[in-house]
């Protein structure tokens, strides 16, 4: 569970392994925000490892190995030293701008979901949030919090940024998160019913509320907006006009922005449409990975084929980018692609220009990106959606990075 992660002491977990779950799960992004390697959904088999035994966890590569003999343990080793060598060089530059060697600017925000995490993110170099999870406020409460906690709980956030962006996510519950206090009616596919902006649409005054507070941070203009779960034009129009209604209601008389986040195929192939009058769009990779390929994100019978870099995932990243391209809207990636170093050249060569990552993941995307050429990566990026598999996708970047490790030697 979620909580009984939270509650190790820090630094006595090297790693873990479960034998049901999902890459996308909450314990698995949880995992993911604190620097742990995980492997999720392996199967019952690891539930008969004798306690002891000696394993080597590769979260990397997904394989668990148990009791290996002395040179594997050695190779193991030497490859967590040198890891544990570019993540040490990664957090001594973690504050340089991150730009390519080619110089496009490309900007890195930490994804966030409390204050601690707030706190991580700015101390690992991050130019901001691209993604506050306000479920933090909403869940695990018999009654949603009011305006004023929630304010305070943005500002707090805010400040910790140091006037950096913060680009909060509108409230985002339903399937698999549940309210007390918003009696969503029993579902037979509750990832496809009441979620995200349908959720706030349905209880607009929550909606309202959730507004109100953000517009109350300051300064005014830090916090830029996005919506969650869009599924067509008229969703981002309904929240602009109540997002309108209570800029007038407080006197805000400054534009902020108002953003959509894609994580449907209704919103990839129609990002054109939607880039006319959102922002801003950034991807959500968890969610458009599980409705692209048609696989339910927490079904551990399908979560080793979940891949954001699937090419047809890739295809509709690739469409989003070209359509906020259209209206000159800058794209970003907010979801698990973003810290995953093998995505990183992809996105970036199908024109992503934000990314959005985990706070121990910030460094070493900033890092990687400074090694990056993008007509390289774009070239790299088409070569990508001609493949058929995201094994063959990961085969091809795996043998870029390594040129481009090479090419820094």
């Amino acid at each position: 569970m979620p909580s009984q992660l939270m509650g190790l002491e820090a630094g006595v977990l090297a790693g873990f392994c479960t034998a049901r779950g999902g890459p996308t799960s909450h314990v698995a992004i949880l995992a993911a925000a604190m620097g742990i390697p995980a492997l999720v959904a392996a199967g019952g088999a690891v539930l008969t490892i004798e306690d002891g035994a000696a394993l080597i966890l590769d979260a990397d590569s997904g394989q668990l190995r148990v009791a290996p003999d002395a040179p594997a343990l050695e190779a193991a080793q030497t490859r967590l030293a040198q890891q544990q060598e570019r993540k040490a060089a990664a957090r001594a530059t973690a504050h340089q701008t991150s730009v390519t060697r080619d110089g496009a600017r490309i900007e890195v925000y930490g994804n966030v979901g409390s204050l601690g995490d707030a706190e991580a993110a700015a101390a690992n170099g991050a130019e901001g949030c691209g993604l506050l999870r306000t479920e933090f406020l909403f869940l695990e409460r018999e009654t949603p919090p009011d305006e004023d906690e929630q304010a305070r709980q943005y500002q707090e956030i805010a400040t910790a940024l140091d006037g950096k962006p913060l680009i909060v996510r509108t409230l985002d519950v339903g399937g698999d998160k549940a309210a007390p206090y918003l009696p969503i009616p029993a579902e037979e596919n509750p990832a496809l019913g009441l979620r995200g902006v349908r959720v706030s649409l349905w209880r607009p005054q929550l909606l309202k509320t959730q507004l109100r507070a953000i517009l109350r941070v300051q300064p005014v203009g830090q916090c830029r907006i996005m919506v969650p779960m869009v599924a067509s034009l008229d969703e981002l129009r309904a929240v602009r006009a109540v997002l309108d209604e209570a800029r007038r209601e407080l006197g805000v008389s400054e534009t902020i922005e108002l953003g959509v986040m894609v994580e449907t195929p209704a919103a990839a192939v129609t990002a054109d449409l939607l880039a006319a009058e959102a922002d801003f769009l950034s991807i959500g990779t968890n969610d458009l990975t599980q409705y692209v390929l048609a696989m339910d994100r927490g079904n551990p019978e399908v979560a080793a084929r979940i891949d954001a870099l699937h090419p047809a995932v890739l295809r509709m990243i690739a469409q989003t980018c070209a359509g906020g391209a259209r209206h000159g809207r800058w794209v970003g990636v907010c979801g698990g692609a973003a810290s995953d170093l093998a995505a990183v050249p992809i996105l970036l060569g199908l024109g992503v220009t934000e990314l959005s990552a985990t706070a121990s993941s910030v460094p070493e995307v900033k890092a990687l990106v400074r090694r990056l050429d993008l007509e390289a990566c774009r070239g790299l990026a088409a070569q990508a959606l001609d493949l058929t598999s995201p094994e063959a996708v990961r085969d091809l970047a795996g043998a870029f990075l390594a040129r481009t490790t090479d090419k820094k030697a």
